[in-house]
Order: structure tokens, then sequence, then C-alpha cells
């Protein structure tokens, strides 16, 4: 068995002293996107984020996501799961480890799988490096406290993590409130523990890895967004999207992805820029079923883009907020969370969560704004009320105060109900509770039994009686009893023992 490489050991050896890495994403770090990075400047790869439970019991799971993506070219890479069991995540492990470098545990993704206490994450780690023959290595977020982070490192390193990757942002830095990565909090724990360090945030442009391991002396940076409106991020190049739509299709040609929804993702994040002005385009890459049509979308985006430059000239395809012409590969910058407005109480709410008024003629009069969703279903339903005053009051439940069913014989809800009915044994049709008539169901059925096992019992006993009187019975079966014997030796006569 090979000596298990750790620390910086493990950087410069097993990862060939990787600098520029494409993060774990969910559905969006699979094998042909890896290639794809790979091919234009990315020394190491992640996996998906993989559900270590399912990955140990499902098969399919584990044939979708890893057995099936074994490839020469996609080395050294890197396996990250989420796990909050340390014998589950350390079954995923020994499902894994033969087909990576090292086992990755997400430690800072903002889903409620990722978030546990520290003596949690420290026995995941723990037991996984004892038990596995690769590396473990962790992904973390930072705490507002550059203390709590630090020391959240510090006990990861003390586990067995034989890597860390920083992301720089809280859990609560996400959707329109990402905000900026803070580079402080990746340098306090590079400068805190003795393994390698690679940051995660802010990752735009080729300047910014340079930038970021001047300015935190990490091992590496990972990028995920960047690269994925620009897969030739680490190459310090801006090509036309098209360049890195069709290469990437010509990759899912050899190594189809699990699923068409992962290519689609990937051309929407391509195309992000593009898809703002020709929206016809976008709404046909919504809706097409195959990989033909995904690419035949793609190739007439690439027309209109150099229709435009030949129209256009030199100012062809600029937009306002764009450094490039829409069609270049450029990263996509959130726009700032609007400040919180004041509703009619004089409370603050966050921007944008206001509801949104129907048209005077949508809404049948009504003052009351709509939110988007009730619109919808107010053009799906145009007689559809949505007014409090105006919907029909219900009769309450006499012991909870819910709704009562309409025809229940108890009237009540159909909770109390059910309580109602099981203690007295008793039905009711409107709620679909059948106690009385299962009990009575049941009540004949033991009759019955009862009246079989009778039936049978004299039965044997009149045949007992017959042997017991010296006249046995000839039976008609195939048995391996004696032709004239009925049962074993205790009343056979004794020349008739079988």
């Amino acid at each position: 068995m090979a000596v298990k490489l750790q620390g910086f050991e493990f950087w410069k050896t097993t990862l060939r002293g990787a600098r520029y890495v494409v993060a774990p994403m969910v559905d969006q770090s699979e094998l042909a996107w890896r290639l794809l990075s790979r091919r234009h400047g990315a020394e190491l790869c992640y996996t998906p984020m993989l559900h270590a439970q399912v990955f140990v019991r499902d098969a399919n799971y584990r044939k979708d996501n890893l057995y099936s993506e074994v490839c020469p070219e996609d080395r050294p890479l890197i396996t990250q799961f989420c796990a909050n069991d340390p014998e589950v995540f350390v079954q995923a492990c020994l499902l894994a480890q033969d087909y990576c470098d090292a086992i990755d545990l997400n430690l800072g993704c903002p889903q409620m799988i990722a978030k546990r206490v520290f003596f949690l994450c420290f026995s995941l780690v723990k037991l996984a490096n004892e038990k596995i023959s690769v590396p473990i290595t962790c992904k973390i977020r930072v705490f507002n406290k550059m203390e709590e982070t630090v020391q959240y490192a510090q006990m990861l390193e003390k586990a067995g993590c034989q890597l860390l990757t920083v992301h720089g942002r809280t859990k609560d830095q996400k959707g329109p409130a990402t905000g900026i990565a803070s580079w402080e909090h990746i340098k306090a724990v590079r400068n805190a523990v003795n393994i390698p360090v690679f940051a995660n945030g802010n990752i735009q442009h080729l300047s910014d890895v340079e930038q970021c391991m001047e300015e935190t002396g990490v091992q590496g940076v990972m990028s995920a967004e960047g690269n994925l409106h620009n897969p030739a991020l680490f190459e310090g190049h801006s090509p036309p999207v098209w360049e890195m739509a069709e290469e990437y299709l010509e990759v899912v040609s050899q190594y189809p992805p699990v699923t068409l929804s992962y290519v689609r993702a990937h051309l929407f994040k391509l195309w992000h820029h593009t898809l703002q002005i020709h929206k016809d385009l976008r709404e046909e890459l919504a809706k097409v079923k195959n990989l033909q049509g995904l690419t035949e979308v793609s190739r007439q985006l690439r027309l209109r883009c150099q229709e435009e430059i030949t129209n256009g000239g030199e100012e062809a395809g600029q937009v306002v907020g764009l450094p490039f012409p829409h069609w270049i590969c450029q990263p996509y910058v959130r726009p700032v969370p609007k400040a919180p407005v004041a509703n009619s109480n004089g409370t603050e709410v966050k921007a944008g969560c206001h509801k949104r008024a129907l048209s005077q003629e949508d809404s049948d009069g009504a003052s009351d704004a709509l939110s988007k969703n009730k619109q919808k279903k107010k053009a799906r339903n145009p007689q559809k009320n949505f007014c409090p005053e105006q919907k029909p009051k219900y009769i309450k439940c006499e012991q909870c105060g819910n709704p009562k069913g309409n025809q229940c014989v108890f009237n009540l809800c159909r909770g109390c109900c059910k309580k109602k009915a099981h203690k007295e044994v008793a039905d009711c049709p409107s709620h679909g509770l059948r106690f009385k008539t299962k009990a009575e169901k049941q009540k004949s059925e033991r009759q019955e039994e009862e009246e079989e096992e009778g039936k049978s019992r004299g039965l044997q006993e009149e045949e007992d009686g017959g042997l017991l009187n010296g006249t046995p019975k000839r039976i008609v079966r195939n048995t391996h009893v004696h032709p004239y014997c009925l049962i074993h030796t205790r009343h056979c006569p004794p020349l008739l023992l079988c």
C-alpha cells in the first residue's frame, strides 16, 4: 500500500503544485466542462458536490457522477462530498477513493446539510483521514469574526485536513447579497496553518488571481462563476463566446453529461450578455429538447453577433456597463442590492419584495397589489379571487379552530376527526376514515377463522377416535405415512407402525 502524502508534499507531488483551480459546482463542473477548462489553463479540478448518503445508497448515482467519468486527461481530480454523518462519509470516501486523488468535504456551502458545529466537522475529517487511502481536504466559508475563522481552520488541520480552501464570504453572502470576499480572512488563515491553502472569491480575470496570491500568500486560487463565464480565464484570454461554446459542445459530443440541463446551463452562462439583447433566442434556448437544438441556437447567436460586427464596425456590441462587446467572454457582476424601502406601515422591507400591482383591466377594480406569482395564477384563472374579505367564510372546527369538513359526521377538521373516530371506533366517509368498518371486518374474519379451526378440530378428533377404536381409515394422498395410518406411532397398532 502506497504511503499517503500529506500537506505540502501532497500538494507538490499529487496535485503537481496546482495554482489554477476550477471550483466544485453543483451540476456545472462535470467531466466535459473540466476537460474544456483544463485545455485553457486550469491545473486542478473538482467534481460537482455529491451527496454522501445518496452516493453510498445509489449505484446509479455513483456511476453517473463519478465511475463513468474516469478519463486519463482529467487528473489531478478531487471529489467533493457534503455529509453530516461520519460513518456515511467514510463509506462514500471508500467507494470514491480509487477514482480521484483526494476527497474534499464541503463545509462552506450555505445549504443546511453543510452547517454543522465544530465537533461534528472534526469527527467527519478525523475519521475519514484515518480510514481512507487518499488525503482529505476541506472547503469552508469565513465567519464574520476573523478569530473564529482562524480557530475553525486550525481545528480542521488538527483533525487531519491536508489542504484547505477558504471562500472569503460568510454563509449569508449569497445571491443578491453576495458582496465582496474578504481576502484579509484568507490571509489570516494562511498565516495560521501549516497546510496548503487555496483562496476563493473575487476572481474575474487572471490579474485577480495574481493579485490574490500576492496579497494572501496562498498556494492556489479557485474560480467558480468567473470560470463559468470565461473558461479561458486562467489563460488570461477573453475569446469570443462562440469559440468557447462550440469547443464545449464538441467535448460534450465525446463525453456527454448525465442530463441535457448541464449543457443548457453552461450555454446560458456563456451567452449571458448576448441573451439580454437577443431575447427571442433566450426563450428558444430554454425550450429545445436535445443537443442538436442547443447547438443550433448557439449557432444562431454566433451569426447574429458576426452580423453586428460586420454592420457596426469598432463600436459594435458595446453595452453600457460592460468592458468588452457583449459577445466576448467576460464576468457577470451582480448589481448592488437596493436599499430597504419603507412600506405603508413605516417599517422597512427589502427592495424588490413589495407586491407588484396588476394592470387596471386585469385587477377587476381591485386596488390591492398582487405578487408576480399571483398575477400568473390570475392569468390562468381570471375568476380566481385573492381578496381576503371576499373569500368564503368556513365553519371552524369545534376543537382546534381550523376549517371543519363540510360533511364531517363530527363537525370537526380532519385531524380532530381522525382522533375522535379512532377513539370511538367510528367511520367518517367525508374524511375517508373507516375505523368501524375495519373493526367489523377484522371481527368477521376472526369468527370465520375460529369456525374453521372448530371444524378442523372436530374432524381431527373424529379421525383420532376411529384409530383408537381399532378401525384405522385409509388415507388416499401422497405422503410418507404408511397407507393404513393417519398419524405417527402413538395411536398406531403394533403391526401398522410407520
